[in-house]
């Protein structure tokens, strides 16, 4: 009988674990990209590698922006250096540590919120301008109420920039893949809790890191039209050091969505 665990106190515990380890997105940006980012020159990511491009932001001097299960010490900073309102929300206390650090450091303002990026209450309706939400919703069970509770929050006219994992890469045999083997094991609805032996599991947990879960293309870009955000732009996205799957096909995309604007 399969062993049972809570998706989000694991996974919260799990990236707690990750800021003790230095993993690449828990590091904090450094006093020159602060700087630089006080002159208007910054630039971040949502997907491993390519530059989220500017023009998919607007201005954001005075804009409301969420990092939503954004902490780690770095998009935030960068977006209240630019000027803007910045809320971080993240399951992981560690991570929001991460901006907390840089706000302190920088004499950055940054409101921190703990919480399940499934459940937004803490926030009104039409609270924000722009969500910012990188690839982070593979660590939840479901993601449609992340795009319901989104689309609440954002004023109309608002704009919601997510990074997306294409759940193939959870399809294939991991120990054949080491062998520079793609086999496919797995198949879809795809989640490290479930469709895991407790024997395969350990893989990940005997090491504290985080278990994921493959959501559908369906739920995550047809989850945002479900919602009610028109989708406007989206690229594609891979490692900079590509594992054996990115050799073949980019597995990682962004997308721009917007909420309507009120009609008159």
């Amino acid at each position: 009988m399969k062993a049972e665990l809570d998706v989000r106190e694991y996974n919260r515990e799990a990236w707690n674990g990750e800021v003790g380890r230095g993993n690449i997105w828990t590091v904090p940006v450094g006093p020159e990209v602060i700087a630089a980012a006080r002159q208007g020159d910054w630039s971040v990511v949502l997907t491993p590698t390519k530059p989220v491009p500017r023009a998919w932001f607007g201005d954001l001097a005075g804009k409301d922006v969420l990092g939503l299960a954004s902490a780690g010490g770095q998009q935030c900073p960068v977006f209240a250096a630019a000027g803007a309102r910045v809320t971080v929300f993240d399951n992981s206390p560690a991570q929001l540590g991460q901006d907390r650090k840089v706000a302190e450091r920088e004499g950055l303002t940054l409101k921190l919120v703990e919480g399940d990026m499934k459940d937004l209450s803490a926030f009104a309706d039409a609270s924000f301008d722009l969500i910012f939400h990188p690839c982070s919703n593979c660590f939840v069970d479901a993601i449609l109420p992340v795009w319901r509770e989104a689309f609440r929050v954002l004023r109309p006219g608002g704009v919601l920039l997510a990074g997306i994992c294409n759940p193939v890469r959870y399809l294939f045999d991991p120990a054949q893949e080491e062998q520079g083997v793609l086999r496919l094991k797995y198949t879809m609805p795809y989640s490290d809790f479930t469709s895991l032996t407790d024997e395969e599991r350990r893989r990940y947990t005997d090491k504290g890191e985080p278990l994921c879960v493959g959501h559908s293309l369906e739920e995550q870009l047809g989850g945002q039209l479900e919602a009610g955000f028109v989708l406007t732009h989206l690229f594609e996205d891979e490692f900079e050091e590509k594992d054996l799957l990115s050799t073949f096909l980019p597995t990682f995309m962004a997308t721009r969505a917007v909420k309507p604007p009120l009609r008159p």
